[in-house]
């Protein structure tokens, strides 16, 4: 057997492994549940904290009631009204030292050192803008899960990148490709913007995305289901919190540690899982 073959052969038992192993969930901790709905949780390996948006009302409506709040790597709330006067904040990232959240049909930018709000971008013809990612370029992509849109900020300036979805929700920018969690499928779309199916068949409501390595996911559904997408594209049922109507919005992920951040929605707080 010639050396290329060999490395061939072993990286299709490496593949076939992946496809078969088994993963689960354990939990860690729970924070109090004083964390007025919230929908996102974003883990900041370099902050060493997680940023929680709370809507704090209606997931739609321009209340002024949401905000940002700041909760310790222990499941202790640090501040739960870090940044206030949001409408119903939901998807979160990084780029430098500036958070962008997106809220109802403004991308919102702040300060993260000061603690201030610097500008808010407004997206026009947004109804319901949910998930956001920012890739290595610093482009920021938002989802608009009423007009089945996902949209573009880039250098400032806002731009329709994809339409004709079915209720977009989740965003993931992995290289020069954007994962899509569309209404039960994970989709990737390149920069030729040709969609490509990863995997399908989940929950309806599906909402966060997670890389673990490349090729695997974890996708919660906002109804209480959480994913693990395989390497073949079949996916496991990790968690299921159906039952006592307990949600799993939009994760956090440790990629390190490997603990998942699951915000609780309507039970009002976080709940810290180690992924296995």
């Amino acid at each position: 057997m010639k050396p290329s073959q060999i490395l061939l052969t072993a990286s299709l038992l490496l593949a076939a492994i992946s496809a078969n192993a088994q993963h689960s969930l354990t939990q860690i901790w729970a924070s109090e549940a004083s964390l007025p709905i919230p929908e996102s949780v974003l883990y900041s390996a370099k902050d060493k904290i997680l940023y929680v948006a709370q809507i704090d009302g209606k997931p739609g409506e321009k209340d002024g009631k949401g905000a940002i709040g700041k909760v310790g790597l222990d499941g202790k709330i640090i501040n739960k009204d870090w940044i206030t006067g949001l409408h119903a904040p939901k998807g979160m990232g990084v780029a430098g030292n500036k958070l962008y959240v997106s809220d109802v049909t403004d991308v919102v930018e702040i300060d993260i050192k000061t603690g201030k709000i610097l500008k808010k971008h407004a997206v026009e013809g947004s109804v319901f803008l949910n998930d956001l990612t920012i890739d290595a370029k610093g482009n920021i992509y938002v989802s608009d899960s009423s007009t089945k849109k996902v949209h573009l900020i880039k250098d400032g300036k806002v731009s329709t990148y994809m339409e004709g979805l079915n209720g977009p929700n989740g965003l993931l920018a992995v290289g020069s490709d954007l994962l899509i969690a569309d209404s039960g499928t994970l989709k990737r779309l390149g920069t030729d913007k040709k969609v490509t199916i990863i995997a399908e068949g989940m929950d309806k409501s599906t909402d966060g995305i997670e890389q673990v390595v490349p090729g695997e996911y974890i996708v919660s559904c906002w109804a209480g289901v959480v994913y693990y997408v395989k390497s073949d594209g079949t996916t496991q049922k990790l968690l299921d919190t159906t039952a006592d109507k307990t949600n799993s919005a939009d994760i956090g992920y440790d990629s390190v540690n490997k603990i998942v951040y699951v915000p609780t929605f309507a039970k009002n707080g976080v709940v810290a899982y180690q992924l296995k």
